[in-house]
C-alpha cells in the first residue's frame, strides 16, 4: 500500500464529497456514506483519524448548506461515523464485492433508521407517538430510495477508482 496516493486519494474524496452535496443534486444522493466507509476500509490502514473525514466534509459543506436542529444534526453526524465503523468491519472480514456491498447497505439502513428517529424526536414535525414515528419512516422512503442509490453509485465510484488505480499502480511498478 502507498500510503501517499492513498492519502491524496481520500483528499481528492473528501473534495468531491463536498463539491456533490454543494451542487444541486437529488435529496440525499450524495456521497458522505461512501466516504465513510471508504475511509473506514482504507484510511485507518494509515490513522484512525481519517474516521473523522466525513464528518469534516459534512462540516463544511454545512457551513454553506445551512444548520439545522442541532441534535438532529448530532445524529447525523453520527451515523457517518458509524458507517466508517462499518468499514473497519468490512476490512477486518476483508474488503470484498459481498462485503462492501454489505457494509454499504447496513450504512444506508443505518442512516435511513437513525436520522429519521432523529427527526421524529427532535423536529416537531411528526407526532410524539410509535404513529408518529412509522408515519416519520413512511414518509422518509422515498428519501431512502435515493440513499440507497447515492451510497451504492459513490461507494462504487470511490471504491472501483481507487481499486483500479492501485492495481495499474502496481502492476506498472511490479509488472505481471
Amino acid at each position: 500500500m502507498n500510503k501517499k496516493f492513498l492519502v491524496t486519494f481520500l483528499f481528492f474524496a473528501t473534495a468531491i464529497s463536498v463539491a456533490a452535496r454543494l451542487l444541486p443534486h437529488l435529496a440525499n444522493f450524495t456521497p458522505m456514506a461512501a466516504l465513510a466507509l471508504f475511509a473506514g476500509v482504507y484510511g485507518t490502514r494509515v490513522s484512525k483519524w481519517y474516521l473523522l473525514a466525513p464528518l469534516g466534509a459534512m462540516l463544511v459543506s454545512d457551513l454553506f448548506v445551512g444548520f439545522y436542529e442541532w441534535q438532529t444534526m448530532a445524529v447525523v453526524y453520527g451515523s457517518f461515523f458509524a458507517i466508517g465503523l462499518i468499514g473497519l468491519l468490512v476490512r477486518m472480514f476483508k474488503a470484498r464485492l459481498q462485503t462492501v456491498v454489505l457494509g454499504t447497505l447496513l450504512g444506508s439502513i443505518l442512516f435511513y433508521l437513525t436520522t429519521n428517529f432523529a427527526v421524529w424526536a427532535f423536529s416537531g414535525m411528526y407526532a410524539p407517538t410509535f404513529e408518529g414515528l412509522m408515519l416519520s419512516y413512511y414518509m422518509a422512503l422515498p428519501f431512502f430510495k435515493f440513499t440507497l442509490l447515492g451510497d451504492l453509485f459513490y461507494v462504487s465510484l470511490f471504491f472501483g477508482i481507487y481499486e483500479f488505480a492501485t492495481s495499474v499502480r502496481y502492476k506498472h511498478l511490479y509488472g505481471p
